[in-house]
């Protein structure tokens, strides 16, 4: 009998939570396991190890993620109008998936060092591209400044988008798309175009 792909799903959220607060290497399967309410070694019925849980929960995570944002590039938006929408998107991720971007934030450069986890590197290449390839867009057409460092607005972004998962809770007093508005109107206020009289 295959697990039932529900349990299994309980079993990858409450691993992704337990990975989240107490860090990928200090997280042992008993500890996963009793927050499942499960023996360790039922634990391995449904996974091989924990690497394999950690694995499946940032995957999927990215490709979630990817789909999303390669939507958001391929809709022929304007430069500000892509970068109001990754933000958003973002910002709705972190309500679905808050734990596994919590551990994307902690440990993928330490992550990144086993070949199980090559991906994430990949992944942080395309997260550079999208978004300097925005904001140099935006540039170029006078949406931005023109004296915008482009590098490290996209690090701002990046890191200041990011570290909400460390703070947001699902079913809080923002949606995320009120959250996304919010920082949108502080972030783009520095960044637009001001024309000068």
């Amino acid at each position: 009998m295959r697990p039932a792909p529900e349990r299994r799903r309980e079993i990858l959220d409450t691993a992704a939570e337990v990975f989240a607060a107490q860090g990928y290497d200090a997280t042992t399967v008993r500890r996963i396991a009793d927050a499942a309410g499960l023996l360790a070694g039922s634990l391995y019925y449904h996974f091989d190890s924990k690497e394999s849980m950690l694995d499946e929960i940032l995957a999927s995570f990215l490709r979630e993620l990817w789909g999303r944002y390669d939507a958001v590039l391929a809709a022929g938006l304007d430069p500000r109008q892509t970068i109001e929408a990754l933000v958003t998107e973002s910002f709705r991720e972190i309500d679905r998936h808050r734990a596994a971007v919590a551990i994307f934030q902690k440990e993928s450069r330490h992550l990144q060092e086993l070949p199980r986890f090559g991906y994430l590197a990949d992944a942080q290449h395309r997260f550079e591209k999208a978004w300097l390839g925005t904001l140099e867009r935006g540039v170029a057409a006078g949406v931005f400044r023109a004296d915008l460092d482009v590098r490290l607005t996209y690090r701002f972004v990046r890191d200041t988008v990011w570290v909400a998962a460390s703070w947001y809770r699902p079913g809080g007093q923002h949606s995320p798309e009120e959250i996304a508005r919010q920082y949108l109107s502080m972030v783009l206020d520095g960044i637009a175009f001001v024309t000068r009289t």
